[in-house]
């Protein structure tokens, strides 16, 4: 049996309560059976196993002491944390999450943390909607064991992808949506990772090969936002002007219904990335034309709600956090950034 800092006076005395009853039984060689009341453990989250105890032949010198810590070997309660799942970023797989997934379990002893181990290392490159319709079935199922609600920690290119699943997913149960150096606005640079998936091309020509039906089969180019071509970006993306709701379609209502059923959107990123250009595309800032920093209230997908963002801010469900000194691979290992930015909101 554990006790923790938030029950208060009146469990106590209904586990004293169960206490008593079983030493009096035990002074009186009685066979007992008792529980707590199954109502009273489920309105606190709780999971109390019931205290069966048939009384062997004692010795009645035997101190109450010694079987009350017999019976608190037996009875157990345990405080529940929602199950956390985590989808990785592009060229990334479940091992690169090791760190992070023993964090969580390190502070919140119990949960169930699951990595998704899908589209791992290359196969990142794969086009978003068929990730997204395949890591939304994984999700899915954890969903579906889960009546009390789940987490959702995503980083980097991940964090495009469970955008999207929560948009499209209906009656989907998460409560925090963690996104972890995501470039929800779109990228823009010319990076290390932009040299190893278009080796011969700089950012201002990537435009070229990414806003056609082909480029759009890179997962890259469905989120690529050139702020000098805004017009061709509009027309053959795919992807994120879609979940932005940057272009009108057919689903644009039911999207931002489903995207509002979180509780909390957790935005993380900072200035030393070295990969998500620009860095404000962690909390939805982006360039304008001239390459000057719009920060998320002044977007047009903000000032419209197109997808429900400014309606989630308005409620006061939007955190932002950042941090300097980070760089991209360092996220997901990095335990100040664990503590100040994601353990509060994995309850």
């Amino acid at each position: 049996m554990c006790f923790n800092s938030k029950q208060k006076l009146k469990e106590i005395d209904n586990y004293s309560s169960a206490l008593f009853k079983i030493s009096h039984a035990l002074r009186q060689n009685l066979s007992v059976v008792t529980s707590l009341d199954p109502a009273f453990c489920s309105s606190r989250g709780l999971t109390c196993d019931r205290v069966e105890m048939k009384t062997p032949q004692i010795n009645r010198g035997a101190p109450v002491s010694m079987l009350l810590l017999l019976l608190l070997l037996t009875g157990v309660c345990i405080d529940g944390y929602k199950p956390v799942i985590i989808v990785h970023g592009i060229f990334d797989g479940p091992k690169q999450f090791k760190t992070l997934s023993m964090y969580i379990t390190k502070v919140h002893p119990g949960t169930e943390v699951s990595v998704i181990d899908l589209y791992d290392n290359m196969a990142s490159l794969k086009p978003l909607w068929r990730q997204v319709r395949d890591f939304g079935k994984a999700v899915d199922s954890i969903m579906q064991k889960a009546p009390d609600g789940v987490h959702l920690l995503c980083f980097s290119q991940g964090g495009l992808i469970c955008r999207a699943l929560l948009a499209t997913l209906p009656d989907h149960n998460v409560h925090s949506f963690i996104s972890l150096s995501s470039p929800q606005a779109g990228q823009y640079g010319d990076t290390d990772y932009l040299k190893w998936v278009f080796p011969d091309c700089m950012k201002k020509t990537v435009f070229r090969i990414c806003y056609n039906r082909f480029g759009q089969k890179v997962s890259i180019c469905d989120y690529w936002n050139d702020p000098h071509q805004r017009s061709r970006f509009l027309q053959s993306n795919s992807f994120l002007v879609m979940i932005n709701g940057e272009r009108p379609h057919s689903n644009m209502k039911v999207w931002r219904e489903n995207f509002l059923r979180i509780k909390k959107l957790v935005l993380i990123g900072g200035p030393d990335d070295g990969v998500i250009t620009p860095w404000q595309s962690s909390h939805f800032g982006f360039y304008n034309n001239t390459e000057n920093i719009i920060e998320m209230r002044n977007q047009d997908f903000y000032r419209n709600d197109t997808f429900g963002l400014k309606t989630l801010d308005a409620r006061g469900d939007v955190s932002v956090c950042v941090h300097s000194g980070v760089k991209h691979v360092q996220w997901h290992s990095n335990f100040t950034v664990f503590r100040s930015c994601i353990e509060k909101w994995l309850t």
